[in-house]
């Protein structure tokens, strides 16, 4: 009797599975997706992969150069804007960009990708601006954007998606970026209420990575 219940339930869990990640996202083409820190690493990855797939992408980038380079590589449908997530002023220019390319349609995705790692090391070595610098870009930053746009993700029934990090569970090193990306994962934790509205939120938790730069990181940077 156990066996066949046990039988019965992996057979299941398998065909949940199967349904599951044979799920495909349909009319991509009228989705719009936010993306900051697009400049190199993972957003710009992203940002890539996201044009090729279909999806209306809205690249928030730090640097004109960031900008060019990454027009260069997608298709005509990819937008950028100059974004730096530390600036209210900033993030404000950029949502009122975005309001007008999404229009009545909302936004679909909002990622928050741009951070930084350095500097790090020994907390002996640190000073009090060094945490400032990290926090205010992985931290500060996220939470601004997110609060901002939430009304253009919700008109969508979208989604919020927050890049964290392994160190954002397990502190290994000195400085603001594990403090930084354990903040990310109790921020995203403090959404669950919105997903009232039907908006989602979900957590990346990346390990070391190496980017077009050279420089090993462990979760977007710029």
């Amino acid at each position: 009797m156990c066996t066949n219940v046990l039988g019965a339930f992996v057979l299941l869990w398998i065909l949940v599975w199967f349904y599951r990640d044979n799920l495909e996202i349909t009319k991509v083409s009228e989705k719009h997706v936010f993306v900051t820190g697009c400049d190199s690493g993972f957003g710009h990855l992203l940002c890539k992969r996201l044009d090729k797939r279909g999806f209306r992408v809205l690249a928030g980038c730090l640097t004109e150069k960031g900008a060019d380079d990454l027009k260069r590589a997608t298709g005509p449908f990819l937008k950028t804007c100059i974004l730096d997530v530390t600036s209210t002023a900033s993030i404000q220019k950029a949502l009122e960009w975005t309001k007008k390319e999404v229009g009545d349609k909302g936004l679909w995705g909002l990622v928050n990708n741009a951070g930084r790692s350095l500097p790090m090391g020994p907390s002996e070595w640190m000073k009090i601006e060094d945490f400032e610098s990290t926090l205010k870009v992985n931290m500060t930053g996220v939470i601004e954007m997110t609060m901002n746009f939430f009304p253009l993700v919700k008109k969508a029934r979208g989604r919020v998606v927050n890049v964290a990090s392994v160190l954002g569970r397990v502190a290994a090193n000195g400085g603001g970026y594990c403090i930084s990306k354990f903040a990310v994962e109790s921020f995203s934790d403090c959404l669950r209420d919105i997903q009232n509205f039907g908006v989602n939120v979900c957590i990346i938790e990346p390990g070391f990575f190496k980017t077009q730069r050279g420089n090993f990181i462990v979760s977007g940077t710029n």
